[in-house]
């Protein structure tokens, strides 16, 4: 990897430390939009998320700073949750997935999210009061290390936050452990369509930016099996030139990364 990994992880938690003071007045370097620069309006942010598969419905009734505009797609949209099932969101920020994955699995069921800023846990905590929900929590960790039991969850979800990760098959070992058997992923995220020039490589806003960290599929297929993951399902989503033309026009980088959504289940 060509950027330094601890320099990574510190510029991520930096970044989106900030998104989260902002909470939706503006992505800044984050996944929606690295070229906003935190000038994102309520109004453009609604309008990302139509783009990225959430309903006007899905939008109703959420606190201001639960949705960021971040994220490449609808992880909700293709996990068909059921009432009583426990949920993980892996990177919840703001928590609006997991506010939208707690009305599908109700008073019977539970969601947690983990996020490794402190901001953003903070953020979620208290939009999630402001909800009254008691059956949602948000746990400060990272994904390469989850701060939950082996064998406890039903379905995991994820925005646009793994390609982020310096070390994937961590991720996707800790994934596994914590799954029950015949648990479920599903997932959105960016993955490598084509090489990565170096100066997309080597820009560390790009990986901020939800690109430079993008591996192409093959290697996340490979990941996945090693990990014992099967019923593997990577395809792309519909509409993703569309969403990926902004967040770097300079760059062109819809020509080097798709945004996908990956369905695998735990054996």
């Amino acid at each position: 990897m060509e950027a330094d990994k601890t320099n990574i992880k510190n510029q991520i938690k930096q970044s989106y430390g900030k998104i989260a003071q902002r909470g939706n007045q503006g992505c800044g370097d984050g996944c929606c939009s690295p070229n906003t620069q935190g000038k994102t309006s309520i109004l453009s942010i609604n309008d990302i998320s139509t783009k990225l598969g959430y309903s006007p419905n899905d939008l109703e009734g959420m606190p201001n700073q639960a949705n960021m505009g971040l994220g490449c797609g609808n992880p909700i949209a293709m996990a068909s949750l059921k009432e009583g099932e426990t949920v993980l969101d892996l990177g919840s920020g703001g928590g609006f997935d997991c506010f939208l994955a707690r009305k599908q699995v109700k008073e019977s069921g539970h969601v947690i999210g983990v996020d490794m800023t402190p901001a953003m846990i903070d953020l979620a905590r208290k939009n999630s009061e402001q909800l009254g929900y008691k059956n949602v929590e948000f746990r400060l960790g990272e994904i390469e290390h989850l701060p939950i039991e082996n064998d406890s969850i039903d379905v995991i979800i994820s925005n646009c936050v793994i390609n982020l990760s310096i070390d994937k098959p961590k991720v996707f070992q800790e994934a596994f452990r914590v799954l029950k058997h015949g648990g479920r992923v599903s997932i959105s995220d960016i993955c490598a369509t084509a090489t990565l020039p170096t100066n997309i490589k080597e820009d560390l806003k790009m990986y901020t930016g939800c690109i430079a960290g993008a591996e192409e599929i093959g290697t996340i297929e490979t990941i996945l099996k090693k990990a014992g993951f099967v019923d593997i399902n990577i395809y792309p989503k519909d509409n993703s030139k569309e969403i990926l033309k902004s967040w770097a026009p300079d760059k062109k980088v819809e020509d080097f990364v798709a945004s996908f959504i990956i369905e695998v289940r735990k054996p």
